[in-house]
C-alpha cells in the first residue's frame, strides 16, 4: 500500500468514526490526515508527510476549539430542557404561602418556589428549574 493510500484510508476511518460519535474534532484530525495524503501525492518524504498531517490537524483542532462549535453550552443541568423534560412545562398554583406552595404535578405533590422576578399570585406558572423535589417556577 502506498503512502497516499495509507493516509487516505486513515482519514476515511476517522471520518466514519466522526459520523458515529458526532464530534468535529475527529473531522479536524481527518483533515490533517488528508493533508498528509496531499504531501505524499506531492512526493514529500515520510517525516514531511507526518509533519504536514500533524501541523494541519493541530491548527484545525485549535481553530475548532476557539470557535462556537468547540465550546459546549454552559447551562446548568437543573435549567436545561434537554436534560430535564419538566423544564418549560406548566403547573397551576392555587395559593401561595410566603413564596412557596404545594402542587399536584405528574401524579405527585411537589414543592414549588418562585423564581427570580416571579409574582406570587394564583394561576398558571412555567417550570424554569428543578432542584431535587422542588420546582422553581415563573409566571407564564
Amino acid at each position: 500500500m502506498t503512502d497516499l493510500t495509507s493516509w487516505l484510508v486513515a482519514a476515511g476511518i476517522l471520518v466514519v468514526a466522526e459520523l458515529f460519535t458526532g464530534t468535529f474534532y475527529l473531522l479536524m484530525i481527518a483533515i490533517g490526515l488528508a493533508f498528509g495524503a496531499l504531501a505524499a501525492w506531492l512526493g514529500l518524504s515520510g517525516p514531511l508527510q507526518t509533519f504536514a498531517a500533524a501541523s494541519v490537524g493541530l491548527v484545525a483542532t485549535a481553530i475548532l476549539h476557539r470557535s462556537r462549535f468547540g465550546r459546549p453550552a454552559r447551562m446548568e443541568a437543573t435549567r436545561d430542557s434537554n436534560v430535564n423534560l419538566d423544564i418549560g412545562q406548566r403547573v397551576v398554583v392555587d395559593a401561595w404561602q410566603g413564596g412557596r406552595a404545594r402542587v399536584m404535578y405528574r401524579g405527585a405533590l411537589w414543592d414549588v418556589e418562585l423564581g427570580p422576578g416571579a409574582q406570587p399570585e394564583a394561576g398558571d406558572f412555567r417550570i424554569v428549574e428543578v432542584l431535587g423535589s422542588r420546582l422553581i417556577v415563573a409566571n407564564s
